[in-house]
């Protein structure tokens, strides 16, 4: 069966039980999928919705240049520094492992009410994780990248952009992605708990006032901008694993 059919198995299987749960626990619980689509159809023809999506966006993708840049950057110096990287990993994973949302408060206070405080939100979730794949994918880097480079006698410039980079590319990528989506959460997480604008914040506000309709619509438009970004990434690493 070809890749693109099941995928639309798949789609059609998640539809089906979507709508069942519907008409199982009724409409004041959970929208159904045309609702949800009418209701979402409605909200992007309205000016004030895609304000909220640029909020969000905004600082999404701040947010994810830094994790990326940052983590990126750090997990290679880890990874190279063998000492520092023994150090710093039990460190980064037991902060990995704190639950963020109990820093919030701490993080307001560092950076006010506003954009700031949720790309540092943001970057709080997704620079370790890519950190931490960074490093792993240096260390597990093959021995004779390493000689090859110094036989050749490559500049430090040279070395990681023509030995180091390519040898570890795809894993960093399976970092990336998972950075990718714990941004996006650590944003929307800020936006629900402290925020003015944003979907995080339209989401909270409609979960106060009992508008299903509204939540899965947002839920909706996450998915697929989630999903699709993933599978981007996907399609990236499986060429960058199979040239």
């Amino acid at each position: 069966m070809p890749r693109s059919a099941g995928t639309l198995l798949v789609l059609l299987a998640l539809i089906v039980l979507w709508q069942g749960l519907h008409l199982l626990v009724g409409a004041s619980s959970l929208a159904s999928p045309v609702q949800t689509v009418a209701k979402l159809a409605a909200l992007l023809a309205t000016g004030e919705f895609w304000l909220n999506v640029s909020e969000t966006m905004r600082a999404f993708v701040a947010a994810f240049a830094i994790s990326l840049a940052g983590g990126i950057t750090l997990g290679i110096v880890l990874g190279v520094r063998k000492l520092a990287g023994n150090v710093a990993e039990p460190i980064l994973t037991t902060l990995y492992s704190i639950p963020k949302v109990v820093l919030y408060p701490l993080v307001l206070l560092c950076f006010g009410l506003g954009i700031s405080a949720k790309i540092a939100f943001g970057v709080m979730h997704g620079l370790i994780p890519i950190t931490l794949f960074s490093m792993n994918a240096i260390r597990q880097m093959k021995p004779v990248y390493r000689r090859t480079s110094q036989v050749m006698r490559l500049s430090p410039s040279q070395n990681a952009f023509t030995v180091i980079m390519p040898a570890i590319l795809p894993e960093i990528i399976s970092g990336v992605r998972l950075g990718f989506s714990l941004t996006l959460l650590g944003v929307l997480i800020g936006e629900m708990f402290a925020s003015q604008r944003g979907l995080g914040f339209m989401l909270t506000s409609a979960i106060n006032i009992g508008q299903i309709d509204t939540i899965m619509a947002i839920a909706l438009l996450l998915t697929i901008f989630a999903v699709t970004c993933n599978a981007l990434m996907m399609r990236f690493d499986r060429r960058l694993t199979h040239r």
